[in-house]
């Protein structure tokens, strides 16, 4: 154990602070999530407009979160910002802003592949029964997508706190910063710690995700 570094963990408060930067990016994707669940059934349903303008803004939108790296997007409204229109942005809000701006195109465009998954005699055996348009939406549609989107939902918030490992970039301390944080201060005494520590927080990461990953995948099943 001590030639893998692992050992560094349990020294001070090392472990606890790793914990500690688990924990902001948890935060970080836990409002993103939020967010994006929020405004992306609003941009799903805007997705299905009949109205060519309105198609074709929300494409462009989807497909510019889909081409450019969420890197670059952290780089453009972290430093971008600052210098452009001089606004002072927290790191964690510069990652709320670029994460949430992903996932709103991203569950918007779940939102949008459920809607259109639902077979128009749906629509037309409410119309016969002489349901009203909001009456369909409120009382047939909107059920059978919230039912066919939570497993979707859930997936995309295992890829957010995945993704949140970007944010180092910005000079977040997250759980990766921590670890290199505790890497570079017992080089000399622990030289393989890289090894141990990193192999600890693909433990967490994994440990975080794989529940969430199996929820959906149950949900997926079972209400196939």
């Amino acid at each position: 154990m001590q030639s893998l570094g692992i050992d560094v963990l349990f020294k001070g408060t090392n472990f606890l602070r790793l914990l500690g930067g688990l924990w902001v990016a948890l935060r970080i994707s836990l409002v993103s999530v939020s967010v994006s669940i929020l405004l992306g059934l609003a941009v799903g349903v805007l997705m299905t407009s009949k109205n060519p303008i309105i198609k074709a803004f929300f494409r462009v939108y989807l497909e510019i979160v889909r081409i450019m790296p969420q890197m670059v997007l952290l780089f453009v409204v972290f430093f971008g910002s600052t210098r452009v229109f001089g606004w002072n942005l927290a790191p964690e809000t510069s990652a709320v802003i670029v994460f949430s701006f992903w996932g709103v195109a991203e569950m918007g465009d779940l939102v949008r592949g459920a809607l259109i998954s639902i077979p128009r005699i749906q629509y037309e055996s409410a119309e016969a029964l002489g349901m009203t348009e909001n009456q369909t939406y409120l009382y047939i549609i909107l059920p059978q997508t919230i039912r066919r989107l939570i497993p979707l939902s859930i997936n995309l918030i295992t890829r957010m706190i995945k993704t949140t490992s970007l944010v180092i970039m910005i000079g977040i301390v997250e759980v990766l910063k921590v670890a290199q944080q505790i890497i570079e201060a017992n080089r000399r005494v622990s030289p393989n710690a890289a090894f141990g520590i990193f192999a600890v927080v693909f433990l967490l990461y994994f440990l975080l995700c794989w529940p969430i990953s199996k929820l959906a995948s149950y949900l997926e099943k079972r209400w196939a």
